[in-house]
């Protein structure tokens, strides 16, 4: 017997399904799941809690005039295995492969580009009145996770949903627990309200007390306010419908019949509605279930099990910062930690089990922890706030106006700095140097782990006050940098030709291109010089001073080239006097694609061989290099 999953080419094939069919299928995603992402790596445990919920959704929906707009888009896997892309799983977040996240430049039933949280409601609420407004037919259906609440986006656009008929927001909520009598009763009165019955009665009962001289209003008001009061018992808040949601839930989250005939009740009837489901996160796989926080991002990996990071995490820079800031932390009594629900990703763990009662993880809400940060600092804590560089630019506005302006003591520690591999777009840190020393802050990347130690150190000093920043790649160290080793400068040569009128300069990991680049020019008998910034900004007299002797400058960066730190020193260059060829490689396009890093650099030219072809065209051009 063949796999049904294989006769689903597009969403229309699920309506063919009945109800057996329709569990067999689930369970064979799930297992397509399991056997594809353990080989290319992605989001697995939202992605497996998530499959009968996108089967109901395609089922009840008609994309794309019905639109889906995932929160986070990492757990739209089987949406996009639905749609069209199964045979394309093996090149899952790879190049020329599909995206782990939705791009409606891939697919015409994805609705919009999703890789950071709480925007759906939002874009939902966007799409929703663009609809109304150009006389559209057609649901908006914002699905957001649990985590997304902690985010103050969602709220604001709670508040704008007024007469939006149009919109339902799927609460997809894997964490909150609720007791079987609780449950069981919500899950009745569900089951009443979403029938059609339930809703022709309620609209027949208001038309009839509309109509009754005297007693018809106040009595309408009257039971509304009473029912007011039941659901107050039952959920402990009306938040949602004093929004103006009609409120329905929880369901089921794994029970595909009655999300289904929810969704179509909902479907023929004015909303807008918020559906509250209950899911597990990992479901269907038992380690994943176990730890979903585990198996939420994974590497390649063995299906029989991994790893606990709690107990032994892989060495890489965030586990050498997160041990380091232990150590500091435990000298200081003043430092506190502040991360935005990546307590494992940053490697903050080991200071939330040494320092638990300074140890802050804020949840999906990066505006908050930077203003956080400012509040502890102005009071005279030493608050390090660790968060991706992708996700730090969602808090510009917080770090110039809570931090920069009054010069408060925050710690800034950039994690994922640079190119990143497989997520795309959505993930790169190239722009942080830009925006940081936009706003004059010190900014340091070590290249090694023994660099990234001392600057922490000397960071979280007395000697330095105010905002400052330290950032440093995905992932481990490279034998080549880490053989350098630390020499407590801002900036360092790491090679030297002899008489060299070239030289090479960029920082952290993108050092190890510059090196190989000059070792192959020196053997075409183009000599050059490399240099290490440690400090990127604002640069020391010294620094800018002895680049002045040299006719070409290359300067590479992982890095959006407008406003970045090249672009700095070719001004600084200029206002010395300095008139030689400055050569500046760093991103032109950030629409990077999802590829390794290595990939990444070759398609941005900032691999060793295009930095070659770099100067060599610099040189051609008749400078006078003797």
């Amino acid at each position: 017997m063949g796999m049904l999953l294989d006769s689903i080419d597009q969403p229309s094939d699920l309506k063919q399904l009945n109800e057996q069919q329709v569990e067999q299928l689930c369970a064979e995603i799930r297992q397509f799941l399991l056997e594809n992402i353990s080989k290319t790596g992605g989001h697995l445990a939202s992605n497996l809690g998530m499959v009968e919920l996108t089967v109901a959704l395609h089922r009840a929906l008609n994309t794309p005039q019905d639109k889906i707009v995932f929160d986070v888009g990492h757990q739209c896997y089987t949406h996009k295995i639905l749609t069209g892309r199964r045979g394309q799983f093996d090149k899952l977040r790879q190049l020329d492969g599909i995206s782990g996240f939705p791009n409606p430049n891939e697919s015409r039933h994805d609705a919009f580009i999703a890789g950071h949280g709480n925007t759906a409601l939002s874009l939902a609420i966007g799409m929703a009145w663009a609809k109304k407004l150009r006389h559209e037919p057609g649901l908006v259906v914002a699905v957001i996770g649990d985590g997304a609440f902690t985010g103050g986006m969602v709220y604001e656009g709670m508040n704008n949903i007024e007469h939006l008929d149009n919109l339902l927001v799927i609460l997809n909520d894997n964490k909150m627990s609720i007791s079987k009598n609780v449950g069981a009763l919500a899950r009745y009165l569900t089951h009443l309200r979403t029938t059609t019955a339930y809703f022709d009665a309620k609209d027949n009962v208001r038309s009839f007390l509309d109509g009754v001289p005297v007693v018809g209003v106040p009595l309408k008001n009257t039971i509304t306010e009473c029912k007011t009061l039941v659901r107050r018992a039952m959920y402990h808040s009306t938040m949602f419908e004093d929004m103006g949601f009609q409120y329905i839930g929880p369901v089921d989250g794994h029970n595909v019949e009655e999300l289904e005939r929810t969704i179509r009740t909902i479907c023929g009837r004015q909303g807008p509605h918020f559906l509250h489901v209950i899911t597990k996160k990992g479901k269907g796989y038992q380690p994943a279930e176990v730890n979903p926080g585990n198996y939420h991002g994974v590497s390649a990996f063995d299906p029989d099990g991994m790893p606990d990071p709690e107990v032994a995490p892989k060495e890489s820079f965030s586990t050498v910062f997160g041990n380091a800031l232990v150590k500091e932390g435990t000298k200081n009594q003043n430092l506190c930690a502040i991360t935005a629900a990546m307590k494992y990703g940053t490697g903050l763990q080991f200071f939330a089990h040494s320092h638990p009662e300074r140890f802050f993880d804020v949840g999906m809400a990066e505006q908050h922890a930077v203003t956080f940060a400012a509040g502890l600092a102005s009071q005279g804590m030493l608050p390090v706030v660790c968060i991706y560089s992708t996700f730090l630019q969602r808090s510009y506005d917080q770090i110039i106006h809570d931090v920069n302006l009054l010069k408060e003591n925050v710690v800034f520690a950039i994690d994922r700095a640079g190119f990143v591999p497989a997520d795309g777009e959505t993930h790169q840190g190239i722009y942080d140097p830009a925006f940081l020393s936009q706003i004059g802050m010190p900014l340091y990347a070590p290249s090694n782990y023994q660099e990234l130690t001392y600057w922490l150190r000397k960071l979280l000093g007395e000697q330095f006050h105010g905002p400052r920043a330290i950032r440093y790649p995905r992932g481990g160290e490279s034998a080549e940098l880490a053989a350098f080793g630390c020499s407590g400068r801002e900036h360092d040569f790491l090679k030297r030709a002899e008489n060299a009128s070239i030289v090479l300069v960029s920082y952290a990991d993108e050092l190890e291109e510059l090196l190989c680049a000059a070792e192959r020019l020196s053997r075409k008998d183009v000599k050059c010089d490399v240099v290490k910034l440690v400090k990127l900004y604002p640069f020391t007299e010294k620094f800018v001073e002895e680049l002045l002797n040299y006719k070409i400058i290359l300067f590479a960066e992982e890095c959006i080239a407008n406003g970045s730190i090249g672009e700095h020193l070719e001004y600084a260059l200029q206002q010395k006097g300095w008139n030689g060829r400055f050569i500046h490689c760093a991103v032109r396009d950030a629409c990077l694609p999802h590829a390794s890093v290595v990939q990444i650099k070759q398609a941005t030219g900032l691999d060793a061989e295009h930095l070659v072809q770099a100067v060599q065209a610099a040189v051609m051009k008749g400078e006078n290099l003797s």
